[in-house]
């Protein structure tokens, strides 16, 4: 029976292998990745919204769909302007903002999406407002209601 015996340069080659899995980055994940809310968007209406976040290290993407803002004739795909404003770790503001949409039916519920920010990890971040621009008309909403289930930890 023969026996090998592992030389310096693969010891060295397999510790190095092993120190550079223990120290490579964890995979990042929000967490929850979907929540829902209330919005009230004054003479344009009030409903629930339903937000679905996704994370790829310090981007993040928020897309939405509410039921609070109909639109009375069909928009062609990528014809919304969006911004979506959260509280920043209970404290601060920072913003998602797009001009993404599928095309939306008359009377269709208005989604938009996805809308792009920044992010750190750690970061708290819950929907305050959305203002949503079509042809020049300006829909703005405000929550009714907290993120259920609460806010989106990145």
């Amino acid at each position: 029976m023969k026996h090998r015996t592992l030389g310096t340069g693969t010891a060295l080659l397999t510790a190095t292998a092993l120190s550079a899995l223990a120290l490579a980055p964890a995979a990042v994940a929000v967490e929850p990745t979907t929540a829902t809310l209330s919005f009230d968007c004054g003479s344009f209406g009030s409903g629930e919204a339903s937000l679905t976040a996704t994370q790829d290290g310090t981007a993040a993407t928020i897309t939405l769909s509410t039921s609070a803002i109909t639109s009375p004739f069909p928009l062609s795909a990528n014809s919304v302007s969006s911004t979506l404003t959260l509280t920043k770790n209970g404290s601060g503001t920072t913003t998602f903002t797009g001009n993404a949409n599928p095309a939306i039916p008359a009377g269709g519920a208005v989604s938009t999406g996805p809308l792009t920010g920044t992010v750190a990890a750690g970061d708290s971040l819950e929907a305050t407002s959305l203002k949503v621009v079509v042809f020049g008309i300006t829909a703005t909403c405000n929550a009714t209601s907290p993120q259920n289930p609460g806010p989106f930890v990145f």
